[in-house]
């Protein structure tokens, strides 16, 4: 395949009108394809769908009465499935609502307004606070800190971590520097796994605020495309705690992925201080999460070895969609140095870089060709891009050969951005 710089200017031009004609015949064709977020698709939600059936169970293994009040901190039977995917004792785990989103939204304006163990005030209080975002990441963390006003740095996200060296020389100069959000296997959007080095690193590194915290939203722990292992990721509460800072990770999972996106099991894990004092403001906030959902839960995967058969059946769905994104782009893009894309091993989303400068007018030209995709820069904090070329890709939701066509859209627009880029 020709890389397309290597073209004179009207090799270049053919190039382009053969991009324009088949553009044109997809414009034509009507489609209108979601492709915005990760969703399960239906054949997933599918999966759990005995949560639904009649069930006369309403008495926890202890004997709680799960339709009434009480148990601010979960079921512990389900306590003990999370705190085995934490790898954490399951004293130091709090099993909360349908979602993780909204406990580390409630984590950080807890911290806001109350400060956090080890801390000397509410990080409200301090003229500036600031988090670290790697990216390309998740649009959502950054949503929280935009919303609250926390100041966010951009962090190049590597395949085994964010860039470590500039974490640790910024957190060890700045106290501002309060927090950093981590999506540690299969990150989204790039499908990275953090190292063993980066893990330990994150967990020994020296930071210049005492009441710094890490993040850690292991979104995608369960969630393999393959059968073979692609190695355990190490545990951050294990590395801390080796370390003597126990206090500094935060780690959340949810079963939204797992069972069902709205209605699934959100829950956190920290040290035994961190654990009393969100305990503490729970205590004013509820009075206790939905256990029947939790024991529903509970009676469908039973331990975590069952969810580990459950996200099997997951993988089978999943595997042909994300594998035609890659056949679909090797065929259409490979050879051409226009773009590149990651080729992960799990989570949700695949990573697209085109050429810098294109990635808008790419959403936009697929966008009116009837494939929506993110807004460009959604990874990154501010929604800015700093070089335009980075699209998330969320090949879940729609059935295998929509995932084709649809890629085959992109790809032809990804192609046609390009050769006007390169004549301009």
């Amino acid at each position: 395949m020709t890389e397309l710089r290597s073209l004179s200017r009207p090799g270049l031009s053919d190039v382009g009108r053969q991009f324009e004609q088949r553009y044109a015949a997809f414009q034509a064709r009507g489609a209108n394809l979601d492709m915005t977020r990760g969703k399960p698709s239906a054949e997933q939600l599918d999966l759990a769908n005995q949560l639904l059936g009649p069930s006369a169970a309403f008495q926890a293994q202890d004997g709680t009465d799960v339709r009434n009040y009480g148990g601010l901190d979960g079921l512990p039977e389900l306590k003990q499935i999370f705190a085995a995917l934490f790898e954490v004792p399951a004293a130091q785990v709090i099993v909360g609502g349908n979602s993780s989103l909204q406990i580390m939204h409630d984590t950080v304006v807890r911290a806001l307004t109350h400060g956090v163990p080890g801390g000397k005030a509410p990080w409200g209080r301090e003229p500036k606070v600031r988090f670290l975002c790697p990216s390309p990441g998740y649009d959502r963390h950054f949503a929280i800190c935009e919303h609250f006003g926390i100041e966010m740095i951009g962090v190049e996200m590597r395949q085994d971590g964010p860039d470590l060296e500039r974490v640790e020389a910024l957190v060890q100069a700045d106290a501002t520097i309060k927090g950093i959000w981590c999506v540690p296997k299969y990150s989204n959007p790039t499908g990275a796994v953090y190292s063993d080095s980066a893990v330990e690193r994150l967990a020994r590194m020296p930071t210049a605020a005492p009441d710094f915290r890490i993040f850690w939203d292991n979104a995608y722990a369960v969630h393999d495309l393959y059968p073979e292992a692609t190695g355990q990721l190490k545990s951050i509460w294990a590395a801390c705690e080796s370390a003597g800072n126990e206090n500094r990770p935060l780690l959340f999972a949810s079963t939204s992925k797992i069972s069902f996106a709205g209605a699934g099991i959100g829950a956190m894990a920290a040290s035994p201080a961190n654990v009393a004092d969100a305990k503490r403001h729970l205590a004013i906030q509820t009075i206790g999460p939905d256990k029947l959902n939790q024991l529903r839960h509970v009676a469908l995967y039973k331990d975590l070895a069952g969810i580990l058969r459950h996200m099997a059946q997951h993988a089978a769905i999943l595997r042909p969609k994300f594998e035609a994104v890659s056949q679909i782009f090797e065929q259409e893009l490979g050879g051409k140095g226009i773009a590149s894309w990651t080729r992960p091993r799990g989570g949700y989303f695949i990573s697209l870089d085109t050429l810098d400068g294109c990635a808008k007018e790419v959403i936009s030209l697929a966008g009116a060709a009837g494939v929506k995709l993110t807004a460009a820069g959604a990874t990154f904090p501010y929604g800015k891009d700093p070089r335009d070329r980075n699209i998330r890709i969320a090949p879940s939701l729609p059935p295998l050969e929509q995932i084709r066509v649809a890629m085959e859209v992109v790809a032809v627009c990804v192609g046609l951005a390009s050769v006007r880029k390169l004549l301009a």
